[in-house]
């Protein structure tokens, strides 16, 4: 009984140079020009052609187990791993679980193979991209900072939905600051400027979209102060970034902002499942979390600058922040020198500078804290609180509420007016 031999194409056009070299239509030196080998190897072929037969040509390892093919054991180790303690991980991240948490050193390729092979396929959903032209990194760190908010259920329903506030560095990739919060708000994005403010320094351009924490709408009108000063309506995130100096570019779209919406699609991905291996069920415990995946996020993820340096300017010597991180509302103090302030009086009390200060226009400066302070100028004036007006002392009658009964069925109005009680 003959063996069969199963030969691919490149075999199969070596079985035919071998059959002219055997007829005499070809040389062996014009033969190892077509099969690019050397004559040498050619030769050795052609013996052991004309020694085994086409079995010779086939490649020696068909058929062979690969020395490193990964065991049975292996493998469904890997399956469990993936359907179980770290269901939901992409492959990638899932690779790194592998090497960091489990002992096991493999590539991601084969990883996917692995689960593949038991049609267990990657979660991450990818839409056909669109053309769109690449905008070059700023050249150096702290040259522009892009932000935004991220709502999203953070903690798979194990807890409320979130909202992660946050800044990624447009030269490093660096995220210098992100905090859950119950929703996006402006002190949000004072605590994150503040934050960076202080460990980093003051950033050259931030990057935002239009939302109306950075910008006025566009339909309101601008106060008779503001068109008397020739100055538009600020909010006032975007009165903070113009006293810390830092320009203010707001996005017309998501993809303009690309960078920080590809960071929000990385960490609804990696630490969604993060906080899903740690239990994670509130606020707290997610940002305790955060702390500990922010640095090794950076060290992972970061890319090294154009420009050697940072653009961070560091604030001044007599800089406070509580002046700067805080709401400011113009107001006129009263003929007594109290200041309104939504249900709050506030006293100026005199200064050897000067004795009164009625009529005179004042800012409120509310802290992020709560705390209330009263500026002329540039200085703190001194303040107490001061008592209410007789109409916030007054206790108003509350009303006792009528009782209607309900209209017998003999009463005379039934018949007349059946229709409005029946």
């Amino acid at each position: 009984m003959k063996e069969e031999v199963t030969l691919n194409r490149k075999e199969q056009n070596r079985l035919v140079v071998m059959n002219q070299i055997e007829g005499r239509k070809l040389t062996v030196d014009k033969a190892a020009t077509l099969l690019e080998l050397s004559p040498r190897h050619v030769w050795r072929m052609l013996t052991a052609y004309r020694k085994e037969g086409a079995s010779a040509l086939a490649h020696g390892n068909r058929g062979r187990k690969p020395v490193n093919a990964i065991e049975g054991g292996l493998r469904r180790q890997i399956v469990k791993l993936a359907s179980g303690k770290y269901y939901g991980f992409n492959q990638q991240h899932f690779t790194e679980k592998l090497a960091d948490k489990e002992g096991i050193s493999l590539s991601r390729s084969t990883v996917r193979r692995i689960l593949l092979a038991q049609g267990m396929k990657s979660p991450q959903k990818r839409r056909a991209p669109k053309h769109r032209s690449r905008r070059e990194r700023y050249p150096q760190e702290g040259q522009l900072l892009q932000t935004d908010g991220s709502p999203h259920d953070w903690l798979e329903g194990r807890g409320p939905e979130l909202c992660l506030i946050g800044a990624i560095d447009d030269a490093t990739n660096d995220v210098p600051y992100a905090y859950f919060q119950e929703r996006e708000d402006t002190k949000g994005y004072m605590l994150m400027l503040k934050d960076i403010t202080l460990k980093q320094g003051i950033s050259l351009a931030l990057y935002h979209d239009r939302h109306s924490i950075f910008e006025v709408d566009r339909d309101k009108e601008a106060s008779v102060e503001e068109q008397l000063a020739g100055s538009k309506p600020l909010t006032q995130m975007g009165r903070l970034l113009m006293e810390l100096g830092i320009n203010s570019i707001a996005a017309n779209s998501p993809q303009a902002k690309g960078r920080i919406e590809r960071l929000w699609k990385t960490f609804q991905d990696r630490l969604t499942s993060e906080l899903r291996l740690a239990g994670a069920k509130d606020r707290e415990t997610a940002n305790r979390l955060l702390k500990s995946f922010l640095p090794e996020y950076n060290q992972r993820f970061r890319v090294s600058p154009r420009e050697i340096g940072s653009a961070y300017r560091k604030p001044e010597a007599d800089f406070k922040p509580d002046e700067y991180f805080c709401y400011k509302y113009p107001r006129t103090v009263g003929s007594d020198n109290v200041v309104r302030f939504v249900n709050h009086r506030l006293q100026i009390l005199p200064n050897p500078e000067r004795a009164s200060y009625a009529r005179c226009r004042v800012q409120v400066y509310a802290g992020l804290d709560g705390k209330l302070a009263v500026y002329y100028g540039t200085q703190c004036l001194d303040i107490c609180p001061a008592p209410l007006e007789s109409t916030r002392l007054r206790v108003t009658r509350q009303s006792t509420p009528r009782i209607y009964s309900k209209v017998a069925s003999s009463h005379p109005w039934k018949g007349k007016f059946r229709t409005y009680f029946d």
